[in-house]
Formats: C-alpha cells, structure tokens, sequence
C-alpha cells in the first residue's frame, strides 16, 4: 500500500516508522516550520498525576505503557540516541493534605496502570536530596515509573528507523489533490504523489490543508516559551521531574541541563518570538520551587505550537465522506506523552489491526465543520 504522511513530527514519525516497518511505500512529507511542536517540548512522561478527565488519561496512560516496547524496537533497528530515561517525578508540595489527595489518585489508578512503579512519600530532606535546588519545605510523592525524552532525538530516531525500513522522506509544502469527491494524493515540490492512505500528522498547521475539502477542522496553535538552563559542574542526568501544584514543571537532563517551562499562549496565533512577559513568567515560576536555578545561566529559550482541538483529547481515525485520509492530530499539551503511540494507532488503523482502546469518542470528526 502507497502511504503519504503530511507532518514529520513525534506523530507523524511514529506512523513512518510503523507502517515502513510493515512494508508498505511510506513518503513521509514536512515544510519543518518554525515552531514545531515536538521540538519545544518538554519531554515529561507521567500521565499518572492528574486531574484531567477519564478520556484524556486513559489514552495518555497507554502512551506511557507503550514506550519501553518502542524504545526496544529502534534499538533493535540500531537506534540508540531518543533521550528516553526512566528518572521518576516528584509531586512536590508544602502541604499535606494535597499530597495526601494525590496519594490517593495514584493508589486508587495503580492497578490499571503498574507501570508508574512506586508510590513513595518523601519528607522535605528526601525530596531536596533528589533535587537539590528545590526548597527547603517541600515534601513530596516519588513515583518511580515516570520518564523523561528528548523529543527532536526521538523524532529522529524515527525517522532513521522508517529511512532504514524504505519510507522516502521529503522536505516541503504539501496539498492535497482532490478529484471529484475522492483525495487521491498530494503534491509537493511541483511534484504529484499519488496514493492509497494519507495520514494528516501537521499538528498545529493542519486546518489550512483540509480547506480544499470545505471542512474547518478546530485545531488552534497555542504558543509554548520554555526555558533551558545550564547548570555549570553539576550531574542532572538522574534528577527527576518536578511536578508543583501548578501548569508549570522542571526537570533534568545528561548534559548539566535543566528545562522549566511552559507559558500556554492561545491568542498568540504562529507568532515566532520570544515576550519579556513569557521568559519572566516561565524563570519565575521555576524559582519559587527551585530557587537553586538561578545560579544558573538561560542557554536557550525554545518557541512550539501546540496544536490544541476542542478539548485536551487527540483527534484520530478516518475523516466522514474521504475515508482514506486518516487525522492523527489534537494532541495539545500532551504531544510527547502519547505521540508515538498515537503514531502506531494511525498505522494500526491503515493495517486494520484490534485496537486495544475504543476510538469512537477520539473522532476527528468532533473538530470539524
């Protein structure tokens, strides 16, 4: 089967690397616009400590299941480098009673969910000793099954992996080509790709391709500023992820880096730049948990668009009317924490393989007009 991936990101990656491994002709297609999603992201994998709804978290909790088995598969096909490493995370607080609540939630979910390891309650000299430049007065919830990644190492991976199973990969704007009532492919570089499946992966940019089948798809960039913080003469590489009570989080990386971030800007449209008021907001929600961090110096401020849909679920199956175009897409704060599983959904679907989640309430059709 001729398969056509719009949107080289952590998705469309997956779905590349999936399906080149099943054989079939896969020409994976990407503009690499500024802002990419994947490229700005975090990183964290722990959809175990949160107050979203059922919907989100039990397609976010498969995502974190499924990553050691991905993780096994690209080293089998010789692909070492994704900055994937199971450091766990720290749900910190100065008080109690909340992380007695979270307590709870966690205990209540790990029957269904074991991979998020154990649940350990540190005191304040614990958790500092996991995390030296936290505050002195918080305690915190350890859970030792939760991940971090490096999102442009693993899409690339990916990528290597689909270039070393067949896939094409291909920079530039595509378009997709209608005839009559049917999408029989694309063009891209002055160049006509037909094909049997096209797999809409282009996060945040997507609504503009499905204008020529006069349908509005509500997916809308909201603007991410993250921060990179060295940290000159001191090992990260194991320090956990720290998860306040708040939208805000820090964690570690090998190379004496520490991320903080993240603004969530919904009416910046795709307006590439850095504001005062984004890199004041991310530094100092940082510092109040983690006043050591100032001791640090800002390496590099990063610029992503996540591409949010009508709530905080993805947006993935088959379009009504062009049931050969797949959207895999929506996937908001959430990117990195499912993406490569939303990847394999995708080729899964295109395989027509059982799908160990019912999709029906993740209908792209819910977004569109």
């Amino acid at each position: 089967m001729k398969i056509v991936i719009i949107g080289s990101g952590i998705v469309g990656a997956s779905t590349a690397y999936h399906l080149a491994k099943d054989d079939h002709g896969v020409y994976l297609l990407d503009k690499e616009n500024k802002g990419a999603a994947t490229d700005a992201g975090a990183g964290i994998i722990c959809p175990w400590i949160t107050t979203r709804d059922d919907k989100w978290y039990n397609i976010a909790r498969l995502g974190a299941r499924y990553y050691p088995e991905l993780i096994d598969q690209l080293a089998r096909d010789g692909e070492h480098k994704t900055g994937y490493k199971k450091v766990g995370a720290l749900s910190v607080s100065s008080n109690s009673e909340e992380l007695d609540r979270i307590e709870e939630d966690l205990r209540r979910r790990q029957k269904d969910a074991p991979e998020m390891g154990e649940i350990i309650r540190l005191n304040a000299e614990e958790t500092k000793g996991k995390f030296p430049v936290l505050k002195e007065d918080l305690e915190s919830i350890y859970l030792t099954g939760a991940a971090r990644m490096d999102g442009r190492y693993l899409k690339d991976s990916m990528k290597r992996g689909a270039i070393k199973h067949g896939a094409t990969v291909i920079e530039g704007e595509a378009a997709l080509i209608k005839e009559g009532e049917q999408i029989t492919g694309v063009t891209v570089n002055n160049e006509t790709i037909y094909a049997d499946v096209i797999i809409i992966a282009a996060g945040a940019w997507a609504p503009s391709l499905l204008k020529v089948l006069g349908m509005k798809l509500e997916v809308d960039p909201q603007r991410g500023q993250i921060a990179h913080i060295g940290m000159p003469n001191t090992d990260t590489s194991d320090w956990p992820v720290i998860l306040p009570q708040s939208s805000h989080y820090i964690l570690g990386f090998d190379d004496s880096r520490v991320v903080a971030g993240a603004t969530r800007e919904s009416d910046a449209g795709f307006n590439y730049h850095l504001t005062t008021g984004g890199v004041h907001e991310v530094l100092s929600e940082a510092f109040q948990v983690a006043p050591g961090l100032s001791e640090g110096t800002l390496e590099e401020m990063r610029i992503g668009f996540r591409p949010m849909g009508p709530d905080l679920s993805p947006l993935i199956g088959k379009l009504e009317k062009f049931s050969n175009i797949i959207m895999a897409n929506g996937l908001g704060l959430s990117g990195l924490t499912m993406g490569p599983y939303i990847g394999k959904l995708a080729a899964d679907i295109v395989n027509d393989e059982k799908i160990d989640i019912d999709l029906k309430e993740y209908s792209p059709m819910r977004a569109i007009k």
